[in-house]
């Protein structure tokens, strides 16, 4: 795990030069040892490393730079063939299988990446779910307690939700859930989270935002939410709860609970309710 960190942070930038260098090193080690000591597996290391850390494109670069190498360490190393086409041969050979590699490695991070993007997004809405919003949520704060500015969590419930799945069953709870999740993500900034975090309760992290800027987000947000249910024929309220922090929470649970606490408040004072706090430590 310490050498992917590596990699992926401060070689990363050097990652092709470096890749470039050992291939030239392996070659020049292949053409020292002879015909009698492989050391082939190692070719395979640098091409690797490009292909999962950078692109399947510069990988393949990588390969041909490889075959290349090893084509010189071949010819220059004492190897002897019965038939001169043999080195061109196993030259296209190589390039072959070092080719094969780097497509299986590029499809299997391919199939990774899908699989951790999945993870982190709701089925039902497609937004972001509860474990993307505490990774997303835990870096904001730290950035802005490193930083110093402030941002708002709004934490947003529909209000009679179990009444929808009552009268007109689950299939329509869900037809609501994705519409109220596709208003959200689109009435706010590209920089928004908007998150479901469970059942009919969303949440939504406004970085870099003060408070008076936070209202005016919040209420358009809820004008263009009003808008689309009313165009669907929902007559559905919610209640929000909307806290800006001008002072980093210790936690993300620290802050949900706020945030959490404060949406009850508004329902329990009638419902179709936003309030809002400060929290300045």
């Amino acid at each position: 795990m310490k050498i992917a960190e590596c990699f992926k942070g401060k070689l990363n930038p050097f990652l092709e030069p470096i890749a470039y260098i050992l291939i030239l090193i392996i070659g020049f080690i292949d053409h020292l040892s002879g015909p009698e000591i492989s050391i082939s597996i190692f070719y395979l290391f640098p091409v690797s490393l490009v292909t999962w850390f950078r692109s399947k494109w510069k990988g393949i670069l990588i390969c041909i730079f490889a075959a290349i190498a090893w084509f010189i360490a071949d010819l220059t190393g004492g190897h002897s063939y019965s038939r001169p086409i043999i080195p061109y041969w196993n030259a296209t050979v190589r390039l072959g299988f070092f080719m094969i590699v780097t497509l299986l490695l590029s499809a299997s991070k391919k199939a990774l990446e899908h699989e951790e993007t999945l993870a982190r997004i709701d089925f039902l809405t497609g937004i972001a779910n509860s474990r993307s919003f505490f990774e997303l949520a835990n870096i904001e704060i730290n950035r802005a307690r490193r930083y110093r500015h402030s941002f708002a969590i709004a934490y947003i419930d529909i209000d009679e939700f179990k009444t929808v799945n009552d009268d007109y069953g689950h299939l329509a709870g869900d037809n609501l859930l994705r519409l109220v999740g596709g208003a959200l993500r689109e009435s706010l900034r590209s920089t928004d989270i908007v998150a479901r975090i469970g059942g009919d309760e969303f949440a939504i992290l406004l970085p870099e935002i003060d408070p008076e800027q936070s209202r005016v987000a919040i209420s358009k947000m809820r004008d263009k939410l009003s808008s689309v249910l009313q165009s669907k024929d929902w007559k559905i309220t919610f209640s929000a709860g909307v806290i800006t922090f001008l002072k980093s929470p210790e936690s993300v649970d620290e802050m949900l609970k706020k945030a959490d606490n404060l949406m009850y408040s508004a329902k329990k004072s009638g419902r179709n309710t936003i309030k809002y706090e400060v929290f300045v430590g």
